[in-house]
Parts: C-alpha cells; sequence; structure tokens
C-alpha cells in the first residue's frame, strides 16, 4: 500500500493530512495520546474526528478520514470495550502505527 503525503487541510490542524492510498482520497488525523490519561485524550481526539469528518463531508466529500494512533495505545486502550463499541458506533477508520519506527502496522476500516 502506498501512502504519499500530498498536502495539510486547512482545517486548523497540524497533524490532519491529506494522501492517497492507491485510488482512494483520505486524509489522517494523527493522534499521539501523551496525557496521563487515554480517556481523556480520546475524548478530545472523538471530538476533533468528529468535526473534522463533517467538514470534509463538506470541503472534499470523496475523501475518507482515517484517526492515526500509536500502536501502545491501540492494544492498551481500543481492545477494550468501551473503546470498541465507540469507535463502531461512530464509525472510526483507524490506522495503527509505530512512532518509533515511523511505520504504518495496520489499516481499519
Amino acid at each position: 500500500m502506498s501512502f504519499a503525503l500530498l498536502t495539510s487541510l486547512d482545517l486548523g490542524a497540524e497533524q490532519l493530512l491529506a494522501a492517497d492510498r492507491g485510488e482512494e482520497k483520505i486524509a489522517v488525523e494523527i493522534k499521539t495520546f501523551l496525557s496521563d490519561s487515554p480517556l481523556t485524550d480520546y475524548h478530545a481526539a472523538l471530538g476533533q474526528f468528529l468535526n473534522y469528518r463533517l467538514a470534509l463531508e463538506i470541503s472534499e466529500p470523496n475523501r475518507i478520514l482515517y484517526m492515526a494512533v500509536p500502536i501502545n495505545i491501540y492494544e492498551s486502550f481500543f481492545k477494550r470495550e468501551f473503546a470498541q463499541i465507540s469507535v463502531e458506533r461512530y464509525q472510526i477508520k483507524q490506522i495503527v502505527y509505530d512512532p518509533i519506527q515511523e511505520v504504518i502496522l495496520q489499516w481499519i476500516p
């Protein structure tokens, strides 16, 4: 899978990137989850994600939004029942990445 950086979207986010994944146009909101509370970080990330998705629906309706999360947070937080239900309910597409090696490990549609 190729992941070529095209541009930053002007939605007030430094880490919201537009890219192509094969024929698919995507946007990726990169989250770091650096605070002591993954739940607090998730609440902020979810609000931003939903707002970015709405903005994309208006400005670039063919672009699909993904939330990129570090592997350690995916393993420790996103595999919990609450997070799984939330991700399903809000239809959050995810990318799991390794922040040290700076590689994408998994795409979750």
